[in-house]
């Protein structure tokens, strides 16, 4: 991969993350702003309370695929390790922050599970399978999501086979933006897991 390449797929990722499926779906279905209400976050969690159930699986599978579309161009391109993290990194930052939308997105959890599904389907399913364990030990979101961002290349490194070593790189570049995006709900109440209605 060259130079240029680098250079053009990185910022296209975070155009990708910054198509706000959320809030587009949500207008369309009952014209309103999804984070005008609930968590006040572009989610298909969020969608769900608004919209309902179907409209929330639109925006989850759409969100997925703005992290796994980019990665996998990436990959097809032969990209470095290095570069396939910027690249999800990038997703999930727009996401999170979309251009599109004002700067005010989701938590990037689905978009970083995409990039994740691009590269290991088994890695996908691992990663999910520890946020659900977190959640469940420590009964809060936003804490289980940043431990999860934050420890999820370790879980990686510590257990390599049969993943392939570029999925350290890549867990650890939209593992710190999820992080990172989490703790501004981390003294959040919680009132039920995953549906903290308010």
């Amino acid at each position: 991969m060259n130079d240029l390449m680098a250079v053009v797929i990185i910022p296209l990722a975070y155009l990708s993350g910054s198509l706000p499926w959320a809030i587009w779906v949500t207008r369309r279905v009952k014209d309103v702003d999804v984070r005008d209400a609930g968590s006040g976050h572009a989610t298909a969690t969020n969608t769900f309370r608004q919209a309902g159930l179907l409209p929330a699986l639109l925006v989850l599978a759409l969100d997925i695929a703005k992290g796994w579309l980019p990665l996998w161009l990436a990959l097809r391109l032969g990209s470095p390790a290095l570069i396939l993290a910027l690249v999800a990194l990038a997703a999930v930052a727009g996401h999170c922050w979309p251009a599109f939308a004002g700067f005010r997105g989701g938590m990037g959890l689905a978009t970083a599970g995409g990039a994740i599904l691009a590269l290991s389907p088994l890695g996908f399913l691992l990663g999910l399978a520890y946020l659900i364990a977190m959640v469940l030990l420590l009964r809060h979101s936003a804490r289980a999501s940043v431990l999860v961002g934050a420890t999820l290349p370790l879980l990686y490194r510590l257990f390599p086979y049969p993943f392939p070593p570029e999925l350290v790189w890549v867990a650890s570049g939209a593992g710190a933006v999820v992080a990172a995006r989490f703790l501004i709900d981390w003294n959040r109440r919680y009132r039920e897991l995953w549906l903290d209605r308010g």
